[in-house]
């Protein structure tokens, strides 16, 4: 499955629109990841555990919305975007959502 941010697909034309498609993750984030990350965070650089989580919700979200547009048929899914959100009274709460066109391609 092509997957991408622009309109369309370079090469190929589309020929049918399928709907537009989403992929949605909720990730909490635990004490332990917390307390390592505000360590991160007092003595300087990246939080290495908090990037982890970022880059298995995303594809994660990725992986869903995929899932959705094969179910309608598709080839691709285009004009992918992808939005992040904490959630939560204390915010421990990831939402990573991904949204495109699932499109059928010549």
């Amino acid at each position: 499955m092509i997957v991408t941010t622009t309109p369309s697909v370079e090469g190929r034309r589309i020929t049918e629109y399928k709907g537009v498609v989403f992929g949605e993750v909720i990730a909490g984030v635990n004490f332990v990841k917390d307390f390592v990350a505000g360590l991160s965070n007092f003595f300087g650089g990246r939080s290495g555990t908090y990037e982890e989580e970022l880059i298995n919700a995303r594809q994660q979200a990725l992986d869903e919305m995929e899932q959705r547009a094969a179910q309608l048929g598709a080839d691709a899914v285009v004009g992918v975007d992808i939005d992040y959100e904490v959630l939560g009274a204390d915010n421990g709460m990831l939402m990573v959502t991904a949204s495109g066109t699932a499109v059928r391609l010549d």
